[in-house]
């Protein structure tokens, strides 16, 4: 899609192009990246098996494009870019010493700007401070504020320059940082509200850097996600588009969804916006054409694509410099910690209990010693084969660095908890024909399937408590709660000590403030334990001790009237999963 803006003689200024004659066309491309969670190389190091997308993909089409455009091709990467695959953990906390493997493919890319992502602060002060050193190109967050100073942590912005064209790149994370991660994370830091930073920067940018091109490199979805208590928006890049005059495109990401379109900002202009989604599987490359007449910028022309990189050809000469840190990475996942002796699936959560998320479930509660455990399947589908388990499998059996919380929680806090998640897991049931679950068609490669209309990593069941989820009853009057599971009766006044990770114990998710009803600023004074080490150390380390593990569900909760749910149950599972 084309969009020709013209630019008024009266307002035209100055520019730091120069022509040699009375016209002059400069060409640009600008690449993003977002989103790539350690998918750097085209090796699945949890699965064991090759994979499509990743960096060393993109960096074949990217240096295709460099051939022809040369220094007037600019990369930028939009973050969470620390946190998923084993190779990230291993750089972030086995050989913490070493320069991080994400500097370096940046490093080695040539990328020439770089913004924070929520996960990249997941991983605690000690590991981004050094990345943010071994990171050769800028760091960018303008809302990322230093409390000492009261002045952005990293750069606000940066300038480049590319054949006399002065391009400004603008950085901003999603502010909702403090409803998911613990202050311990992000200590000494404070995050602007996006409207408001993206406001102040862009009236100093266009005031001191007079700029050709200015562009948003924001790690904040397009719209939706929560809103606080004081209006805080998690995904704001549209409304920033929309508000904030001034951008010619704005390169997003967080929410992984894939996105080209262009919305009209307050002063009538378009704005070209791009999400490129996830896992280094696309790229969003936007295509510049700026016009000069006798110095003076008088056109720009922007066009957008996304790109799919999943089947370009691998960049050998890039595998070949990093084969020694993978070989390093594949021999530590690929170490024995104990034995399945059935196989457990994540699919078989969302019907009822399960062997996967249960045996998390039982491992947090004996870890902990607390009365009750709140867990959710955080890939939406993987699975754990019966035989031997490796490191690697750890990151299929608990996706994210999640320390263990327990947090004291009144009876009906726990029940109020748990019908928040069911009220976005299941459907309200009228009749025997309808779904079980909260259903919603979704793209799959070339094909449109069901998926769930919420993320499944905030679909929490429980254990340590036996109940019902009786789906014909309407939202928040659903799940009836009918004794502990060591037999004892259940009493909503009582306080219970209840496990879960820390996402959810800082109020991920909104299922202790929303749901529960426990105000945001309380939840600090509820927590009674946090773990040091991340809930995945603590499991593997069970796995070790016990060495032969049999997972089973526990039995200990149900969908009811089950002469509905079971049928619907099998039909769901079946558009879904096409089983």
């Amino acid at each position: 899609m084309n969009k020709i803006i013209a630019i008024g003689i009266a307002a035209l200024c100055m520019t730091t192009a120069t022509a040699m004659g009375q016209t002059k066309t400069i060409k640009l491309r600008v690449i993003e990246t977002s989103d790539v969670h350690g998918y750097f190389f085209p090796y699945d190091f949890s699965e064991g098996k090759p994979v499509q997308g990743s960096l060393a993909r993109a960096n074949t089409y990217i240096k295709k494009v460099r051939e022809t455009y040369g220094d007037n091709l600019v990369l930028i990467d939009n973050g969470d870019i620390l946190q998923g695959q084993p190779l990230s953990y291993w750089s972030n906390y086995v050989a913490s010493d070493e320069p991080n493997i994400a500097a370096q493919v940046v490093n080695y890319m040539n990328y020439d700007a770089e913004t924070f992502g929520n996960h990249d602060v997941e991983t605690g002060h000690a590991v981004y401070d050094k990345w943010i050193q071994d990171v050769k190109c800028p760091m960018l967050g303008a809302n990322i504020i230093d409390t000492k100073t009261g002045r952005p942590y990293v750069l606000p912005y940066t300038i480049i320059v590319r054949d006399g064209v002065k391009i400004a790149v603008l950085g901003l994370l999603t502010p909702t940082i403090p409803s998911w991660l613990n202050e311990s994370l992000w200590k000494g830091l404070a995050f602007e509200e996006m409207v408001k930073s993206a406001r102040q920067w862009m009236k100093y940018i266009k005031e001191v850097e007079h700029a050709d091109l200015v562009l948003g490199l924001f790690h904040s979805g397009r719209e939706g996600g929560i809103t606080t208590d004081d209006g805080i928006e998690e995904d704001a890049s549209e409304r920033v588009a929309r508000e904030v005059p001034g951008f010619d495109i704005i390169f997003f990401g967080h929410d992984h969804r894939q996105y080209n379109g262009w919305v009209n900002n307050s002063e009538g202009k378009q704005v070209l916006m791009l999400d490129p989604s996830c896992f280094a599987a696309n790229v969003a490359d936007a295509q510049i054409e700026m016009t000069y007449e006798r110095g003076l910028l008088v056109k720009k022309e922007i066009k957008g694509d996304i790109v799919s990189v999943r089947n370009e050809p691998i960049d050998e000469a890039m595998m070949a410099h990093f084969q020694p840190l993978v070989d390093r990475v594949k021999a530590y996942v690929e170490r024995r910690i104990g034995h399945f002796e059935t196989t457990a699936r994540t699919r078989d959560s969302y019907f009822g209990n399960s062997s996967f998320t249960d045996f998390i479930h039982n491992m947090q509660l004996k870890i902990s010693g607390a009365d009750i455990s709140m867990n959710a399947p955080l890939s939406f589908d993987t699975q754990i084969k019966a035989g031997d388990i490796t490191v690697g499998d750890m990151f299929k059996l608990y996706r994210y660095e999640n320390q263990l919380y327990v947090l004291n929680l009144t009876g009906e806090e726990v029940r109020k908890h748990l019908e928040e998640s069911y009220d976005r897991w299941v459907n309200t049931m009228s009749s025997p024909n309808d779904h079980l679950l909260l259903l919603s068609p979704r793209n799959q490669g070339d094909q449109q399937r069901m998926g769930f209309q919420n993320f499944t990593f905030n679909f929490d069941s429980a254990a340590g408590i036996d109940y019902e989820v009786d789906v014909t009853k309407p939202n928040g009057k659903k799940v009836r709660i009918l004794r502990m599971s060591n037999g004892e009766p259940f009493d909503e006044k009582k306080t219970y000590r209840v496990v879960m990770n820390s996402y959810r114990g800082n109020g991920g998710g909104e299922l202790l403030t929303k749901g529960a009803g426990i105000a945001k600023e309380e939840l600090d004074k509820r927590i009674i334990y946090q773990s040091p080490l991340d809930l995945r150390h603590y499991l593997m380390e069970e796995i070790e001790r016990m060495d032969n593990v049999n997972p089973q569900p526990n039995h200990n909760w149900r969908f009811v009237p089950e002469e509905w749910t079971k049928p619907a149950a099998e039909r769901d599972r079946k558009l879904i999963f096409d089983e």
